[in-house]
């Protein structure tokens, strides 16, 4: 890598010191101290029924660039999975900016990019992050439709009606038949606002649901008043999580969300009842 060495990242134990919604310059060289970092326990203390839970999130970046050594300009694509038990996230611009620094930084190959950025995040959050970079003929970032059951497509919920989108878990109740299923519920419908700049996020959330069958219209009508929930995407997934386990104490379950992209990154929380077998996420056509 030709650069000097690098600098400390920058700690934001609070939200004040956040490059997000600020104006910022870019730089042309190596700056791994444009990374910030936010306590993930900022987000958690406001779910006032939060539950335990093990996940991750996905990160995927779409514009990554450097320079080889002669000076040739490369492009890749990443992905960087980060632990649900990790004490910090990364902040989404700061991690753009950072991403951004490599443009005009010589590196040996895309192994060493990787080497750096996974080194990187990882000092960053204090946690073991996983970083894998890919030239642009590769299967990972191959879109795929989330299966299972949508719930705005179903009868019984083409005729809700709102009058407010104030945020309601007591609409999470059961099915009158009170049986007991397996099923993955799925709603392109999800928005929520960043709590920084109040700009609108997207999202399709998945649910993969065992036990007492839920009342599927109140199920969506929950999912819909957040639409106006200022959350990161991961505190919406948690609360998410938090809510169906609290007031439907399903025996399994799993919430996953596939935000669509801000800044060439979309972010993909997954937060589960049980141990996941993997930290494969589906790549949706919106994203």
């Amino acid at each position: 890598m030709d650069n000097n060495e690098s600098k400390a990242p920058e700690v934001s134990s609070g939200m004040s010191n956040l490059v997000l919604g600020k104006n910022t310059t870019y730089d042309n060289e190596y700056a791994p101290s444009r990374l910030q970092r936010i306590e993930r326990q900022l987000g958690r203390s406001h779910i006032e029924r939060l539950q335990k839970f093990v996940g991750y999130d996905i990160w995927r970046l779409y514009e990554m660039t450097y320079l080889n050594l002669n000076g040739l300009p490369k492009v890749c694509m990443g992905i960087m999975r980060v632990p649900a038990d990790s004490k910090y996230i990364v902040e989404s611009k700061s991690l753009k900016l950072y991403e951004l620094s490599f443009t005009m930084t010589k590196f040996k190959d895309l192994k060493e990019v990787e080497s750096v950025f996974e080194h990187d995040l990882s000092t960053l959050l204090e946690s073991n992050v996983k970083v894998s970079l890919f030239e642009l003929d590769n299967e990972e970032f191959s879109t795929r439709a989330v299966k299972g059951t949508c719930l705005e497509e179903l009868d019984c919920c083409k005729d809700l009606s709102f009058k407010g989108y104030e945020y309601s878990p007591s609409l999470l109740t059961f099915d009158k038949e009170e049986k007991t299923i397996k099923k993955t519920y799925y709603t392109n419908l999800f928005r929520s606002l960043c709590p920084v700049t109040s700009q609108p996020d997207h999202a399709v959330i998945r649910i993969d649901y065992e036990g007492k069958k839920p009342d599927l219209k109140g199920l969506l009508s929950y999912l819909v008043t957040l639409r106006n929930h200022q959350g990161f995407h991961e505190q919406c997934v948690e609360l998410i999580y938090s809510d169906l386990m609290y007031y439907l104490k399903p025996s399994k379950l799993t919430v996953s969300a596939y935000f669509t992209r801000r800044g060439g990154i979309d972010i993909n929380p997954v937060r589960s009842s049980a141990k996941l077998n993997s930290s494969e996420s589906v790549r949706t056509i919106r994203q």
